[in-house]
């Protein structure tokens, strides 16, 4: 089940949790020594371990073994959490579409070609 899914909103990520995950999403899968090791600062193993813990409660990192270590991978890509997020935030509002457009109404042009260029493609209307 990743974040999307029923049962799991997005949840909000405090700062080490943040850096932890930025590393799975940025390099991959890795054990907790992994993590550590390349987190700046020196934070005990039980500290990752409990964040990693944390990360899997809240349905964005899973396990699994490898020989005797146990690695740790990001369910999602961070565009799909970051979606997921928006998504999520849009179902918080009392009227969907008026957020929607207040957030149309903020993205740079770039952007709103980006969406309409999508938009065209999916709906079967060729190229730029």
């Amino acid at each position: 089940m990743s974040a999307g899914d029923a049962g799991c909103e997005p949840p909000r990520l405090g700062p080490l949790e943040t850096q932890v995950m930025d590393l799975l999403w940025d390099e991959g899968a890795s054990t907790i020594r992994g993590i550590i090791e390349r987190l700046p600062g020196d934070f005990a193993y039980t500290t990752i371990a409990t964040v990693l813990s944390n990360l899997q409660r809240k349905c964005l990192v899973d396990s699994g073994k490898k020989g005797r270590s146990t690695v740790y991978s990001a369910r999602d890509t961070r565009e799909e959490h970051v979606a997921s997020v928006m998504d999520h935030a849009l179902g918080t509002s009392r009227d969907r579409a008026a957020s929607i457009l207040h957030f149309a109404e903020r993205i740079p042009d770039s952007d709103l070609d980006l969406l309409r260029d999508y938009l065209r493609q999916r709906d079967g209307g060729g190229g730029r």
